[in-house]
């Protein structure tokens, strides 16, 4: 795939520029660089996708027809280069809200979150339509957390800058040089009007896990995302906590609430150190590339002491994959509230020039082989917000009422979303689960069986 989709669009443009350089419609050669060969009779499903590959001369004749009315026509110059960017970023628009066009330097601030190190104010958010910013979560411990943004906070201004729907990613302002500051112009449900907060850009240096003993011999684990390290972080608390044990724990919780994902081989490393067996997760998509298959190794971190995740309307992505692949396989209870529902997978595409491509390529299912997208994971035990909570605790969006989401096979409407479940009396019933468990007797584990 890091391979195919540059020489398509490396095709496209090639068609475009001939005819934007002057060659009438009718010389232009019929796409000759993508055709395959012609199939035969029985091979339909490689006459398929060389017509699914075969570039619409009827559709490049119509952009250029447009992209010449601008050139010549619009009341200010316009930079070729401007165009193609504007264009390019309009092939994305119009899919899944997690298909999005990263010019180099956004690129390159998204390999540093996925490597657990930027310079900005540490905030998860979700680009809308009209390209205001909606906070999914600030992140533990950073200017954003400090000044008190919430999930669901919606950012209209950056230092008085508005958005534009075709702007591309407009949170790249967030960063910039630690020790820098800017002003956010934030709405806020149940504020009457929009208030700004002035954040102080540092260093973000994510510490995805955290852990303490909430009593002797039970554990907690605080999961914030999933980065390059958080596994290996995981594995040392757990061994820490154990230390404390005496060697051996009654059981762990594991929080994972407003933990909105982030790479999927976390997940399945910590799955992976808690299971002695069984599929973990399986991904699917139009192309045999990205289907796969993740299964666990022998070898359980805990030797079987019971294990519950805490889950909220704010864990998504890999966090619904690590609570599915433990629930699937009897290996843990799930506790709180129903989850985000991001149920797809995205590949990052390197183009030549530093750009990248952020495009949903597979969906994927828990071990018995359900599909979570737009529906979530609905915990064993139901919890509700505290009493007071902001907003009443409801979750201003989830992946079902996201404009232009993949549609789920058991896709949940807006009255059946999670609620958001912050503060520590929801970490105390996530006790009471995990003690339950522990004084019941252990049935041995066993494997699901393999749905489609």
């Amino acid at each position: 795939m890091k391979f195919r989709f540059p020489v398509l669009l490396s095709a496209l443009l090639l068609a475009m520029s001939g005819l934007v350089d002057g060659a009438a419609a009718q010389e232009a050669p019929p796409a000759a660089a993508d055709e395959a060969p012609p199939a035969d009779a029985g091979d339909t499903s490689d006459a398929g996708e060389a017509a699914d590959n075969r570039i619409p001369l009827d559709e490049i004749r119509r952009y250029v027809a447009v992209y010449s009315a601008i050139k010549q026509a619009y009341v200010e110059p316009v930079e070729d280069g401007d165009l193609m960017q504007s264009a390019i970023r309009g092939l994305l628009f119009d899919l899944d809200p997690h298909s999005v066009y990263f010019e180099k330097s956004q690129a390159e601030e998204f390999d540093e979150q996925s490597r657990g190190a930027y310079e900005g104010i540490g905030v998860e958010l979700q680009r809308q339509p009209d390209g205001t910013l909606k906070v999914i979560a600030p992140i533990d411990d950073t200017p954003a957390a400090r000044a008190g943004l919430q999930s669901g906070d919606l950012i209209i201004a950056i230092d008085g800058k508005t958005f534009k729907p075709d702007e591309g990613d407009t949170s790249a302002p967030l960063r910039g040089p630690a020790g820098s500051s800017l002003t956010l112009t934030v709405a806020r449900e149940g504020r009457d009007k929009p208030f700004d907060v002035t954040l102080t850009r540092e260093v973000i240096r994510i510490t995805s896990v955290r852990g303490k003993m909430l009593e002797p011999g039970y554990g907690y684990i605080r999961v914030s995302a999933f980065q390059a390290d958080t596994a290996a972080d995981f594995e040392k608390q757990l061994a820490a906590l154990k230390e404390q044990a005496g060697g051996r724990l009654h059981g762990v919780v594991i929080d994972l609430r407003s933990n909105p994902g982030g790479l999927l081989t976390a997940a399945v490393q910590i799955a992976d150190d808690l299971l002695e067996q069984g599929v973990i997760v399986s991904t699917r998509g139009r192309l045999a590339i990205s289907d796969a298959e993740f299964s666990a190794t022998p070898g359980d971190r805990l030797d079987g002491a019971p294990v519950v995740l805490l889950v909220d309307a704010g864990s998504a992505s890999a966090s619904e994959v690590l609570a599915g692949a433990l629930s699937d396989n009897g290996r843990a209870r799930v506790v709180g509230s129903r989850t985000f529902g991001k149920g797809s997978v995205q590949t990052v595409l390197p183009l030549d020039n530093g750009d990248s491509v952020k495009l949903t390529t597979a969906r994927y299912y828990t071990p018995n082989g359900r599909s979570i997208q737009a529906s979530g994971i609905v915990p064993d035990v139901l919890l509700h917000p505290a009493e007071g909570a902001a907003n009443g605790g409801r979750a201003s969006y989830v992946e079902s009422t996201l404009p232009g989401h993949l549609t789920g096979s058991e896709e949940a409407d807006g009255g059946q979303a999670g609620e958001v479940l912050s503060g520590d009396s929801h970490i105390a019933s996530a006790l009471a689960e995990l003690k339950r468990m522990a004084s019941a007797p252990r049935p041995p584990p066993t494997a699901p069986a393999i749905g489609h």
